[in-house]
């Protein structure tokens, strides 16, 4: 008889459920929150498992993939749609929560989620990163200029950026006494953040440029 394993996962820890064909269950537990430890509790406690289901979440991904390339037939469950299910039961608990998952596994009453590849995780992760190194940049340069008009030495107007923005905060902080002390690690600190945000401009491009030549090999293979 086929078996279907819920896991609610925690950073630490994950609930456990493994029901029948019937809805019985056959084991709940806990276990640490690590791949090679939940393929292990599939193995020996669902030896002829049908599916696996964990909801989405900061370690999906990461435990989807893993779980997938240790032959555990995972899927990755909606967890709006499955915490909506699960809202109407009672006592809710992490125990209780892996139970009602692993019902909705055994009815197929859920949504599936399709798992971003590793490719696909490390272009979305390298333009959030730009995207963050971007604006520390700006905030920077907003704050060179704040400090530097507070003792009325304006930069002329247009975003920080390049050689000139450089000379000319390294220009001003030289006119009063002390100021460099306070300038300079700024400045200096807004040149590394805008050089690693250059490097991964480039890294982004590189991605896109990829991306298009798989995606006309593609289309010239179907044409």
């Amino acid at each position: 008889m086929g078996s279907y394993v819920a896991f609610d996962v925690s950073l630490r820890s994950t609930s456990v459920h493994v029901v029948d064909e019937t809805g019985k269950c056959l084991w709940r537990g806990k276990c640490a929150s690590e791949p090679d430890v939940l393929a292990a509790v599939v193995r020996k406690r669902a030896p002829g498992v049908v599916r696996v289901g964990l909801e989405t979440g900061f370690l999906s991904t990461w435990l989807c993939h893993a779980l997938a390339e240790a032959g555990v037939p995972v899927v990755c469950m909606d967890a709006r749609q499955a915490r909506a299910v699960l809202s109407v039961r009672p006592n809710k608990t992490d125990a209780n929560d892996a139970e009602g998952l692993a019902q909705l596994l055994r009815t197929g009453f859920y949504r599936e989620v399709r798992v971003k590849s590793w490719d696909g995780m490390l272009l979305r992760n390298l333009i959030t990163t730009r995207r963050q190194l971007v604006r520390t940049e700006v905030d920077l340069a907003n704050q060179l200029r704040g400090i530097l008009r507070t003792f009325g030495l304006a930069l002329p107007p247009g975003r920080g950026g390049g050689r000139r923005f450089e000379a000319a905060v390294r220009e001003r902080a030289s006119m009063r006494p002390g100021l460099s002390l306070i300038v300079l690690p700024l400045l200096e600190a807004w040149r590394a953040v805008r050089d690693r945000a250059a490097v991964l401009d480039k890294a982004a491009v590189a991605a896109a440029r990829r991306d298009l030549g798989s995606r006309h090999r593609t289309w010239r293979d179907r044409g």
